[in-house]
């Protein structure tokens, strides 16, 4: 049986250098429009940008979803999809690798 409860995400964007600050400007909007439609956690999102070996811009952002099926029904909202379409279409696959990644963890109690 699935666990309830928060579900955290660790989002990896391979974002195009000639695309960073578009980018931005839609990662500002992202997690305020997740939490605003209440399938978030109030825990703010973290946001981390780092660059591979060959100096290009990724993003990662690392939030925690309100439950399992928290982002099946983020996927619904058209206030959700205004950002996360063109965010994709910012973002590009790389060395065998899709543009973007999403694993879901809980955290482990040790």
């Amino acid at each position: 049986m699935p666990e309830s409860g928060p579900v955290t995400v660790i989002c990896h964007y391979r974002v195009r250098p000639t695309a960073e600050a578009a980018f931005v400007e839609l990662l500002r909007r992202h997690w305020p429009a997740l939490h605003g439609l209440g399938v978030v956690t109030d825990e703010r999102s973290a946001v981390y940008r780092g660059e591979d070996e060959k100096g290009r811009p990724s993003f990662f952002e690392i939030f925690s979803w309100r439950d399992e099926a928290a982002a099946e029904r983020a996927h619904t909202h058209p206030e959700v999809l205004a950002i996360w379409e063109p965010m994709d279409t910012l973002c590009e696959g790389r060395d065998g690798r899709p543009n973007m990644e999403f694993p879901h963890v809980r955290r482990l109690a040790l």
